[in-house]
């Protein structure tokens, strides 16, 4: 029997909040109020890593005893800006009744805003038993431990100068709407600096910016920004993902089109792109697809939601499999 099919349960504090905090990491005097949901969950940890460790060889285990409403949280002092994390949640292993609980595994944070690293494809990121094609019925947990394998969420400071920022709100018969790809617009432009090129920072160098109010844009509709990952049978064939459809993350930007090279210059990169395209008249739409996430179906890897909470998160029969209504697995 695998040691991590019966976990010690830690049981919940006192009820010192009614309410959980906001969701996520949220930087408060003296350290951070971290909250996250996993209602069907016995125990969930907060893992936290050092700065450049990819192995997690440092991981310090923090167990979150308030508990409210499907909630974990807790307040952990000390806490700072560039922190780097992950959780780890204990329950029932029961993939019939949709609960696929495996502490061998760490999760990123559903509401991370910033996510370092990339997934290390293997066995390792499976809650269940795979092949060396990571094939698996999933019906039988896996123990090895994916610390390893795995990004990291990184806490970040909030504050940015907006200067007074306002979205040009235009009504859509006044709009011309062109659709971008971060990367692809500005790869080869000849007008922005080589190393701003297909990055957040390009897009919204000067000679971007003329030449979408030549063609009398008043906004951009960018393909997916928020933090992604490449499909397993993409990565098999030595293949990547391109166009973002594959989320690990909705609410964290992805690092790779940032000219920064740390996850809290990224993130304000991000919002310095906004304020300046908002700064000619441009507004910014982001395409953000919540159907399907780079978990995949049941028999996909476990990175996040479904570790934390596979019946909150996806739409499931009465049998704990995937409800597919879009062929994206669910």
């Amino acid at each position: 029997m695998s040691p991590w099919s019966h976990p010690t349960t830690i049981p919940p504090g006192p009820m010192t909040r009614d309410l959980a905090p906001r969701p996520g990491v949220t930087l408060v005097e003296g350290g951070a109020d971290v909250a996250v949901y996993a209602g069907h969950a016995d125990a969930v940890e907060l893992c936290l890593f050092d700065a450049g460790d990819k192995a997690g060889t440092s991981e310090r285990r923090i167990p979150l005893l308030e508990r409210a409403h499907g909630w974990w949280f807790a307040f952990v002092p000390g806490i700072t800006a560039g922190q780097r994390y992950n959780f780890r949640a204990h329950g029932a292993w029961s993939p019939d009744q949709g609960l696929r609980h495996n502490p061998a595994k760490l999760l990123l944070d559903p509401y991370a805003k910033a996510i370092e690293g990339k997934v290390r494809w293997g066995a390792e990121v499976y809650g269940h038993v795979v092949d060396v094609r990571w094939h698996g019925d999933g019906e039988l947990i896996s123990d090895l431990d994916s610390r390893g394998h795995m990004p990291r969420g990184v806490v970040v400071d909030d504050r940015f100068d907006w200067e007074g920022d306002v979205a040009p709100n235009r009504s859509r018969s006044e709009s011309v709407i062109y659709e971008a790809h971060v990367r692809n617009q500005t790869a080869l432009h000849p007008g922005v600096p080589p190393e701003l090129r297909g990055t957040y920072a390009g897009l919204a160098h000067p000679a971007s910016v003329a030449h979408l109010t030549s063609l009398g844009v008043t906004a951009v509709e960018l393909l997916p920004v928020h933090a992604f990952t490449h499909e397993p049978h993409l990565v098999r064939r030595g293949l990547t993902n391109h166009w973002g459809y594959n989320t690990l993350g909705f609410f964290a930007p992805h690092g790779a089109y940032a000219a920064a090279k740390d996850p809290q210059g990224a993130v304000d990169e991000l919002k310095g792109m906004v304020k300046l395209l908002h700064g000619e008249g441009i507004e910014v739409i982001l395409d953000v697809v919540y159907n399907h996430t780079a978990e995949q179906g049941r028999t996909g890897a476990m990175l996040s939601w479904r570790g934390l909470d596979q019946r909150a998160y996806y739409r499931l029969d009465e049998r704990g499999r995937d409800t597919d209504v879009t062929g994206c697995g669910h």
